[in-house]
């Protein structure tokens, strides 16, 4: 995607091919900043404070990590070490684990004199992949739109989302907002709902994305949805998802459930845009995610910008507890359909083998 006419992914290697650049997503949406990363290390710290975030993100940018510990110390050992340090970074995005067993197994099938290049050519592969894959979900996604469009062509398409899975939340394009850009860029008038998606409030960098590429939106607080299905005032949601199971329930950003309730009550049609590789097929029921709980100061303090200075905010009485759920489960009851790379299907195991039988057995 495009920032001020010059195309960015989110994750690239330097010039000198020592290490990997990264868009610090802790800055924005009021400073684009690149962050360099030289070391395993500061990957696995980018991954935990979530200067790079977003499923899909988070296993290319574990994938280079690895790479650059193989840099340093291409033995087993180090490649060990390096998978621990970066599998405890998100518990939630199965990305992750997909991503580091992807490379592990690649490293493992050289030379100790390859591992290395072996290493770093896997994780471009993969960022590749990534691009391709979510190009392809807008693909998919865009023919939902486009029958939409057909039914009120004099008429915007109101789209809603929650949390951010644009192009920051990948390599690019992104996966739930992959069809509007593809609409968009068709000319199909589109208008998206942005839930501001507390507490990180994700929803600014989801404007942050839409401004950028000239998609009308209109940020509302995380309880609007309801009220504006109710109205008829959206036409589908679109989310992403960190963790889909064998069976179709998903796992996305705290409150996508409630936004799925709502949907389902108010007929609005209710879709997740999501890659193969963020099936977990090892689980049939949303229960089995784990739920990550992050600090509670996410919840009691806020991040913003006090005319041209940056300030964090205390929103609480000083000593308030807060408990802070990042993801939340959305049954397959309530999803009308899943979005990947091969096409739309059923939200159940019989509608993802349908796209990916290979995995009938596993």
């Amino acid at each position: 995607m495009k920032i001020n006419g010059r195309s960015f992914r989110t994750i690239w290697p330097t010039a000198d091919g020592a290490a990997v650049e990264i868009i610090d997503q802790t800055r924005l949406p009021h400073d684009f900043v690149t962050r360099r990363l030289d070391t395993v290390e500061q990957v696995a710290e980018a991954i935990r404070v979530m200067r790079v975030r977003g499923a899909p993100l988070i296993g290319v940018t574990a994938a280079y990590g690895v790479a650059l510990a193989m840099a340093r110390d291409p033995s087993d050992a180090s490649l060990d070490n390096a998978l621990k340090l970066l599998g405890a970074t998100r518990p939630t995005a199965i990305n992750l684990r997909w991503a580091l067993d992807r490379i592990a197994t690649a490293v493992r099938r050289v030379t100790l004199d390859k591992v290395a290049g072996t290493a770093f050519a896997e994780a471009a592969r993969m960022a590749d992949e990534d691009a391709a894959t979510n190009a392809a979900i807008g693909d998919h996604g865009l023919v939902l739109i486009r029958a939409v469009h057909g039914r009120k062509p004099r008429d915007p398409v109101n789209i809603l989302t929650h949390c951010n899975a644009g192009w920051l939340a990948c390599v690019d394009w992104g996966t739930a907002l992959a069809p509007i850009y593809k609409a968009h860029n068709e000319g199909i008038a589109v208008h998206v709902w942005v839930d501001e998606t507390r507490p990180r409030i994700q929803g600014a960098l989801t404007a942050w994305e839409l401004k950028s590429h000239g998609v009308p939106h209109t940020v509302i607080v995380d309880n609007a949805g309801g009220h504006l299905m109710q109205h008829g005032l959206v036409d589908l949601c679109i989310v992403g998802t960190d963790r889909t199971t064998r069976d179709g329930d998903v796992a996305n950003k705290i409150g996508t459930y409630l936004k799925a309730l709502a949907a389902s009550d108010n007929d609005v049609p209710f879709y997740v845009g999501l890659p193969g590789s963020t099936v977990d097929w090892s689980i049939r029921s949303g229960r089995e995610i784990p739920i990550e709980e992050r600090a509670p100061e996410e919840v009691t303090v806020i991040a913003g910008r006090a005319g041209e200075r940056s300030a964090s905010v205390e929103i609480f009485p000083p000593g308030t507890r807060a408990a802070n759920y990042a993801f939340d489960v959305t049954p397959a009851r309530l999803v009308t359909g899943l979005i990947t790379e091969r096409g739309v299907c059923a939200a159940s195991e019989a509608g993802l083998l349908s796209l990916f039988p290979e995995r009938s057995n596993g």
